[in-house]
């Protein structure tokens, strides 16, 4: 099963005299990463390289901004698939030292700089949600909306017509106990429809 991080993690390495600033954090999707790189882009004017990599929403990037082809973003991106992370970006920040590293020298400079960010965040487990609809009478929409609440669902949107539409999700895992729950407590009064 895949995790996300719950926040951001750091990391700084000095290897031959180049610092090398990680970090790993929640992102949602590309255009957002983009956006942290940008906005790490100005506040380190002075470094050489800005290097990134992204797992989200199933779609993945990696960018070396500069270094030798696939010495920072490939090497980055390896280590979150290795970590079976989704939701996450790596950013490496680089200010050169004066010292080559050769094309190993870098593979494992940033390698390492997104492993050591990685060793103390918090990680928490990926849950499928999914989404349910179902039309009630009015005088059960209280007792459903408590059901709901009590099971953790989140309510995404109700209608009000000669019944009560109500849209809410869910984790997968637990889907199925809350339908035979609110049928049992609403006596069959509940209708589903497919969303």
């Amino acid at each position: 099963m895949s995790n996300c991080l719950t926040g951001p993690c750091h990391s700084e390495l000095l290897i031959k005299k180049s610092r090398f600033i990680g970090c790993v954090e929640p992102m949602a999707d590309r255009a957002a990463a983009q956006a942290r790189v940008a906005a790490l882009r100005q506040a380190h004017p002075a470094a050489a390289h800005v290097c990134w990599a992204l797992l989200a929403s199933g779609h993945s990037a990696a960018v070396d901004d500069g270094e030798p082809s696939g010495t920072a973003g490939r090497p980055m991106l390896d280590v979150l698939r290795h970590q079976d992370l989704e939701g996450v970006l790596a950013t490496v920040v680089r200010y050169y030292g004066g010292v080559k590293l050769g094309a190993g020298g870098l593979v494992r400079a940033y390698t390492d700089a997104v492993a050591q960010a990685l060793l103390d965040a918090p990680r928490i487990p990926l849950q499928t949600l999914t989404s349910l609809h179902c039309s009630l009478p009015y005088a059960l929409e209280g007792h459903v909306r408590r059901q709901l609440s009590v099971a953790g669902a989140q309510l995404l949107g109700v209608e009000h017509g000669s019944l009560v539409h109500m849209q809410f999700c869910l984790p997968a895992s637990a889907a199925d106990a809350l339908v035979r729950q609110l049928n049992e407590s609403c006596h069959g009064q509940l209708v589903w429809r497919h969303p």
